[in-house]
């Protein structure tokens, strides 16, 4: 709030033109839960399963026939190939209302392993006050993230109060067609852009164009997108989500394979980036339930 009154206030020496209050998100574990695992790849092994009736051959490659044969623990440990293979096979060859229509289907009716409640109901009630109250202070909030652009899109509106357009991601690459006399956008099984790490300010660059005054992240595959917003002269604000509340929700920080917080967690005080305690300083986690 101190942070908000300085670049909001006119006369201020750190005051901020509306036009310049780009305030940044990351998804997976900032904005809505990420554990046991992300939810765009518990997606991504349901529509393995819907679609292989006409893969006959994944029965016997890999890493398809791992995910039928039930082991997918195996496939969310596994390489960076592979899964980028998976969500290749998934998610191209679809126009983008059809991917829209599939994962709006999903999300109906799928549900958090533990918990059981619908994943659009795994966000953040904290983190959606955040939202509103940035934006009502004239912020432009974007959701900048490793999972893909098309996924997010989808729910983000709805959800977060952000629109398709303030939404970046990782995606595959695209290309006009014409489909029985319909102009369409169609979803390649190609990689064009990962959104995380050092991605992730090269596609703010890329999608804004402009640097971020806010920032907030969860990981050390936020580190980047942090350092690069705080660095520069006048106010900047860099927060972190440090997840340690077991009862409510997860607890996780340096060796988790999902949400590895560790640098950023180290650095956060010489950057002087806040550390949220999710466990000191939530009184709510979820909208709709408190506790798991």
């Amino acid at each position: 709030m101190s942070f908000v009154e300085k670049v909001t206030t006119a006369g201020s020496k750190d005051y901020v033109d509306p036009s310049q209050r780009i305030a940044v998100f990351d998804n997976d574990g900032t904005l809505w839960a990420e554990q046991p695992v992300y939810f765009q790849a518990l997606f991504l092994l349901d529509r393995i399963k819907q679609l292989s009736p006409k893969h006959p051959e994944w029965a016997e490659q890999e890493p398809f026939a791992t995910v039928l044969r039930g082991e997918p623990e195996k496939i969310l440990s596994a390489d960076e190939k592979s899964l980028v293979a998976l969500a290749m096979a998934t998610h191209g060859n679809l126009t983008d209302d059809e991917f829209k229509i599939v994962v709006r289907d999903w999300l109906k009716s799928a549900r958090h392993p533990q918990t059981g409640l619908p994943f659009t109901e795994m966000v953040y009630q904290p983190m959606l006050e955040l939202l509103a109250y940035l934006r009502a202070e004239h912020f432009k909030t974007f959701i900048v993230s490793g999972g893909g652009i098309d996924f997010i899109r989808v729910f983000a509106e709805e959800t977060y109060g952000i629109p398709p357009e303030q939404v970046v991601g990782t995606r595959n690459k695209a290309k006009y067609e014409i489909r029985d006399g319909t102009p369409v956008i169609v979803k390649l099984p190609e990689l064009d852009f990962i959104d995380d790490g050092p991605g992730k300010p090269a596609g703010i660059h890329l999608h804004i164009g402009r640097r971020p005054i806010f920032a907030a992240g969860n990981s050390d595959g936020d580190y980047q997108m942090l350092d690069w917003t705080t660095s520069s002269e006048g106010a900047r604000f860099g927060m972190i989500l440090h997840h340690n509340d077991e009862d409510r929700e997860f607890a996780y920080d340096r060796n988790s394979s999902i949400g590895k917080l560790d640098k950023a967690w180290t650095d956060a005080e010489t950057k002087y980036w806040t550390v949220v305690d999710i466990k000191s300083d939530w009184k709510t986690i979820f909208p709709t339930s408190s506790s798991k």
